[in-house]
């Protein structure tokens, strides 16, 4: 790794008050990243993954659910972000990247063993198929980075959400007009909004905001639906 990675590592490790040991398993998990053959990422670089990928992920650490949680999944974890970062932040809490593509969850898989992240793991399963077996009602925390709109974002995260859990969606620029589907979206689903966090994870970045929802009803036994219809009928809209 870089004098240039391995400086801004430390400084977000200082940042977010985290103790040496975590740095140094964020910096095992970028030097793995950088190793992998087949990443299914374009960011790999040092240099450039230590924002891309640590710094945003741990941006989601703003959100007070998310830094409680004990359990959390990671929807639509691709190449093992934010859920990766946040488990080596968070080393109390146990965190399940669900992830579709066996692929990806290979690689998710490498990755964690070569950070040492024994509290890392990644599950071959949509969201809503998960949300239908074991994950049900199972997390306090559930996680989505670029993944979905926000009204398709609640309908994958209530059913594994337990009573008080919360999801936290990174997301871009503000859209009022997804905004208010995914505040109708949530009631159907049980969660409540919380104003959106904005958050500045590095230097240069900009318009990222955190949405956390929490689940503050019952989520309807109608949900999940069957794969896929969150995103073809969606909600809201």
């Amino acid at each position: 790794m870089s004098h240039k990675a391995a400086d801004r590592l430390l400084i977000q490790g200082a940042r977010r008050d985290l103790s040496p040991e975590i740095v140094a398993k964020l910096a095992r998990l970028l030097t793995a990243l950088a190793a992998e053959p087949a990443p299914p990422t374009t960011v790999t670089d040092p240099d450039e993954a230590v924002d891309v990928h640590i710094a945003d992920s741990l941006s989601g650490l703003e959100a007070p659910p998310l830094l409680a949680a004990t359990s959390i999944a990671d929807l639509g974890a691709g190449a093992g972000f934010p859920g990766l970062a946040l488990a080596a932040a968070l080393p109390n809490a146990r965190v399940d990247s669900i992830e579709a593509t066996g692929r990806k969850c290979e690689v998710i898989a490498h990755l964690a063993n070569a950070a040492e992240l024994g509290n890392a793991t990644a599950i071959p399963i949509r969201a809503e198929e998960w949300a239908s077996s074991d994950g049900a009602n199972r997390y306090e925390a559930v996680t989505a980075r670029a993944l979905s709109s926000l009204a398709v974002l609640v309908e994958y995260a209530a059913p594994l959400l337990e009573l008080d859990g919360a999801l936290v969606a990174w997301k871009g620029a503000r859209d009022d007009q997804e905004e208010r589907a995914g505040a109708e979206a949530a009631r159907m689903v049980g969660l409540t909004p919380s104003a959106p966090i904005p958050v500045r994870p590095y230097k240069g970045s900009r318009e990222r905001n955190l949405y956390v929802y929490v689940k503050t009803e019952p989520t309807p036994d109608r949900f999940p639906r069957r794969p896929g219809m969150a995103t073809k009928r969606p909600l809201a809209g």
